[in-house]
């Protein structure tokens, strides 16, 4: 039994010597690597900061232009249609859409034919009725004459009867069958002069009604000249055909149209503004005498036109031209830009400005006084700013006076001199320290 628990004591107290020599190597290898440990370096602690750009507050006048965008369109358009009804025999070589034509260019023939034949007998009515009035005039003539010779033989043949009459109630002299027939001759002579008389009357009103038989024949002449010119159709002005609706053989009816012709020498745009920003900004010629209630003192002004689809910085100079519309109903005010040919021709590089292009125009207007350009995204949507005092951040709250597509113009909330953060930043802590590049 002793010694049952002398071994066990042993082994309990060999187990406590192995644990204490294992600790006591784990403690000196401890020690070794400790020692082998270099002390960490120390560094001094740096707040960090945010780099920036910002841009020193400077207060100018500022020249305020007015955006807006609308479509290129001819301003003159012209539907060339038929007068006259007939067969096309001849049309312009280069009769195409987009093909550009002179002024005076034929651009189609309608068959003479018809419009010949009725000017010959149209011509030929109107000679026979200068014939005839010429022919009554002279008739005219003659029976007035003519009119004259009876007046003077009846006053003869009166006096006659009167004389054998008093020769023969009182002296006796000569026979009754005498005087009755001398009474005979007077009254026939007399009927002769009142019928011609009368015919006389009459001419001045026959030469009237031929005259205006004449004068309608004549104006029938004119539009058989007309309508035998009209068969010929010409270009009114240098153009570009538009669109065309017309072959060679092909019969057309007068009002038809059958081509479109565009005059590219003027290009105009229609922009509508805000009715509140034109009031502000447009400018008016305080000098211009107002004819009417309406903007007829606009000043034209040059705007710059560009193409919304270019890929390039090409730009057109336009003229503000007129106010074309104020609505109602959405509170615009429509002005019209236009543009002259030689103003919208392209370069090597670039297309030209030419009908259907949706472009952008730039209007000057009056002056922005004692304002500060920031970018447009320098200044929050609750109109507040960063700036840089003492080094930190702080936002400050501004008042802005404008607001376009890339700036803002503030006019109140900051100094001159002042620095204003024009890096976008997004949510960053009040007073954090700033690096300015």
């Amino acid at each position: 039994m002793e010694e049952t628990v002398k071994k066990s004591n042993n082994k309990i107290s060999f187990r406590l010597i192995v644990c204490g020599a294992v600790l006591l190597i784990g403690f000196i290898t401890m020690s070794s690597l400790a020692s082998m440990k270099k002390k960490p370096s120390t560094r001094e602690f740096r707040e960090p900061s945010l780099q920036v750009e910002a841009l020193t507050a400077e207060f100018e006048a500022v020249p305020v232009s007015l955006e807006g965008y609308g479509e290129a369109r001819t301003l003159n358009v012209v539907a060339i249609s038929p007068e006259v009804s007939g067969t096309v025999l001849d049309v312009h070589p280069r009769l195409e859409s987009g093909e550009v034509i002179s002024k005076g260019d034929l651009i189609f023939k309608i068959d003479t034919r018809d419009y010949e034949a009725a000017l010959k007998e149209v011509a030929a009515t109107v000679k026979q009725l200068e014939n005839s009035v010429l022919s009554l005039q002279k008739q005219y003539e003659i029976d007035q004459v003519r009119l004259k010779s009876l007046q003077r033989n009846a006053e003869l043949a009166k006096n006659q009867f009167e004389r054998l009459q008093t020769l023969f109630d009182e002296d006796k002299v000569g026979t009754q069958s005498n005087v009755d027939a001398a009474e005979q001759s007077y009254i026939s002579v007399m009927d002769q002069a009142t019928q011609m008389a009368r015919t006389v009357e009459l001419y001045p009103i026959k030469i009237q009604e031929s005259q205006s038989s004449l004068d309608s024949a004549s104006a029938r002449l004119g539009t058989a000249k007309t309508n035998l010119e009209r068969c010929e159709v010409r270009a009114p002005f240098d153009g570009r055909l538009k669109s065309v609706s017309i072959e060679k053989g092909q019969f057309v009816s007068a009002g038809k149209e059958v081509v479109t012709l565009a005059d590219d020498s003027v290009l105009e745009i229609e922009v509508s503004l805000d009715s509140r920003e034109a009031d502000k900004w447009l400018r008016f010629d305080v000098e211009g005498t107002a004819t009417a209630a309406w903007f007829g003192n606009l000043k034209q002004v040059d705007c710059v036109v560009r193409w919304t689809e270019s890929t390039s910085d090409t730009q057109w100079k336009g003229t503000l031209h007129r106010v074309v519309d104020f609505d109602t109903n959405t509170r615009t005010l429509t002005v019209a830009i236009r543009i002259l040919a030689e103003n919208a021709a392209g370069n090597t590089n670039s297309l030209p400005l030419v009908e259907g292009m949706f472009c952008s125009v730039e209007i000057p207007g009056k002056s922005l006084e004692n304002v500060v350009i920031l970018p447009r995204w320098a200044v929050s949507y609750e109109n507040t700013v960063y700036m840089s005092v003492g080094g930190r951040l702080k936002t400050t709250p501004v008042e802005v006076a404008r607001l376009d597509s890339d700036h803002a113009y503030v006019s109140g909330g900051i100094d001159p001199g002042n620095l204003v953060v024009t890096t976008r930043l997004v949510s960053p802590l009040e007073n954090s320290l700033l690096t300015i590049q």
